[in-house]
């Protein structure tokens, strides 16, 4: 007996790759609106407040004065120099000897005041929790070393 033959037409017909289309765009569409920002955007500022609080100790050190970390409401903020931070509120000269960044939409900011000395000492350890209302994120500044992690 002959080997039985191949068929020539193997392979997928025109409707069956329309119809795969039309569901693999309806699974992403429908997975794409499940994304939720928030939650990049709790993350991305948790990063940008360390790396805020890594220099306010790095310029603690380099001006040799004290660093205010001051948290107000969702807003992190630093003062140096002649600049005071008081009651929360942010006074910026021209000199602009201080900054803040305010959380974005949805997310919070919880922790306590405390400056870095000239030697980069922070004043109090503590712990910064940011959060999307589920997920936290806390940034530790160790009490002897101000090392933020």
């Amino acid at each position: 007996m002959s080997p039985s033959p191949r068929h020539a037409n193997a392979g997928f017909t025109l409707t069956e790759l329309v119809v795969v289309i039309i569901v693999a765009t309806v699974l992403s569409a429908y997975a794409i609106s499940r994304i939720s920002t928030v939650e990049f955007d709790n993350e991305g500022y948790a990063n940008r407040a360390a790396a805020m609080l890594r220099f306010a100790q790095k310029l603690a050190i380099s001006q040799r004065r004290n660093v205010q970390v001051t948290i107000s409401g969702n807003t992190l903020s630093l003062c140096y120099g002649t600049t005071t931070c008081s009651g929360g509120s942010v006074r910026e000269p021209p000199g602009a000897n201080a900054f803040s960044y305010a959380a974005p939409s949805g997310v919070m900011l919880s922790g306590s005041t405390f400056w870095f000395d000239a030697l980069g000492k922070p004043s109090a350890g503590g712990t910064i929790m940011v959060t999307d209302g589920t997920t936290p994120r806390n940034i530790t500044v160790e009490a002897e070393t101000g090392y933020v992690h």
